[in-house]
């Protein structure tokens, strides 16, 4: 069974381990070469720590003793290992700085290297969705099984299946601990984006259960988002998500009303939005239009989409004629029935409803909207703006049906209800 974190002297072990499990596993995966087997010698560092440090006391760089015990032990079993000649040659310089518990890394740059390989790692296409989004979290996020579980509205079991089963598809399949090339590296960096992008989603808009946000999950994917872009200051696609998760979630406080229901755009107390993330999230796109070498990526747009509405102090002063040629553009890149979607609501906005219901009218075909709640959502919303409430209502309670979260189910049925008087 893995050893949770608890309580050493005043709390240093649970928050230390939180704080430095990835680099912990990372360090330890450059050597063994499996991340399995590094989270266990973290786990194992952790039962260290908590034997000594009530003893000894906290050492002055916790995060470091985690690390170089963890590095020991590390090479320790390498060297049980039939393999021991040729993994010595791999990990010379580690043997030589892992010999006993330091205050501080050999190299510190050497463990932001280490933590990139683990994301790319955990991120490998050869895994699926769910396990590449159940492993980051459970790597980079430092998050428990339970709380993996928790947030995902899914059986611990199931989670605890997805990263075993994880693990041992990457060790299987003999998946490299390194960070890709060239065209390998922009393939792999697109799904590490996708994986933090979609973790930060289910955070801010539930897919299912009864809380439409879960915020401690957007928290996680921002996080996230900021160590890939502190470690890759050239890619302007990180500093993109960076700078759209900042002004997403700059406006989360706004988002629900005191009994946790959900308040739309227009809606929203743009007074409790957060200068501070939207200021961070300005800086982060500004970095990525100045490292930008050629036309700006999905996420860079998006990032400039919810800078419009990030600057926008009241709901009126939207540019929505910029926000329609950005989704323009968005669709010319990465072409989607559900970037089409959000370009007619745009549309709507900035040309009138009746310019936007033929754009989404077109969409109806569409195999991949055919569950999607918010087609018939946009739909109910451009009818009641046009005064066909009768065709609103429809639409609005078959968007209600298609819904899996319960607080936007009853949000779609009052509208019906609204449309209807």
């Amino acid at each position: 069974m893995t050893p949770q974190p608890t309580a050493g002297p005043d709390g240093a072990v649970e928050t230390v381990f939180r704080m430095e499990f990835p680099r912990v596993v990372a360090a330890v995966a450059r050597i063994v070469r499996d991340v399995g087997i590094a989270e266990e010698l973290a786990q194992d560092a952790l039962v260290a720590a908590l034997e000594r440090w009530p003893r000894d006391g906290v050492p002055d760089n916790p995060g470091a003793w985690l690390t170089a015990t963890a590095r020991h032990r590390a090479v320790d079993l390498v060297r049980r290992r039939e393999t021991y000649a040729r993994k010595l040659a791999e990990i010379g310089r580690d043997q030589a700085t892992a010999t006993a518990p330091s205050e501080e890394p050999a190299d510190p740059d050497d463990i932001d290297d280490d933590l990139l390989r683990l994301v790319f790692t955990a991120c490998h296409p050869v895994l699926s969705a769910e396990a590449r989004t159940s492993l980051t979290l459970r790597l980079l996020g430092g998050l428990t099984t339970a709380e993996i579980a928790r947030a995902f509205l899914v059986p611990e079991t199931t989670v605890a299946q997805r990263i075993v089963r994880a693990k041992r598809t990457l060790a299987r399949k003999n998946v490299a601990f390194e960070v890709p090339y060239g065209p390998d590296r922009d393939a792999r960096l697109g799904s590490v984006l996708d994986v933090i992008y979609l973790i930060f989603n289910e955070g801010y808009a539930a897919t299912a259960g009864d809380d439409w946000l879960r915020p401690a999950l957007c928290e996680d994917a921002l996080r996230l988002a900021r160590v890939l872009s502190g470690l890759m200051p050239k890619e302007p696609e990180a500093h993109g998500l960076t700078a759209l998760l900042e002004f997403q979630a700059s406006r989360t406080a706004a988002r629900t009303g005191p009994d946790g229901e959900p308040v739309l755009l227009a809606d929203q107390n743009r007074s409790r939005w957060n200068r501070m993330l939207i200021a961070r999230g300005a800086t982060a796109l500004a970095r990525a239009d100045a490292v930008a070498s050629g036309p700006p990526g999905p996420y860079v747009l998006q990032a400039a989409i919810a800078a419009c509405h990030a600057h926008a102090y009241r709901y009126e002063e939207t540019d929505w004629h910029r926000i329609a040629a950005l989704y323009g553009l968005l669709a010319a890149r990465t072409p989607s029935p559900v970037v089409e979607l959000n370009r007619a609501v745009a549309v709507s906005m900035a040309d009138g409803p009746e310019a936007a219901l033929a754009l989404v009218d077109a969409l109806s075909t569409e195999p991949a909207l055919r569950d999607y709640h918010l087609l018939p959502s946009v739909r109910g919303d451009l009818l009641s703006r046009l005064g066909r409430t009768k065709e609103a209502r429809e639409e609005f309670t078959r968007a209600a049906d298609l819904a899996g979260n319960a607080r936007e189910r009853e949000m779609l049925r009052r509208r019906a209800e609204g449309a209807g008087r």
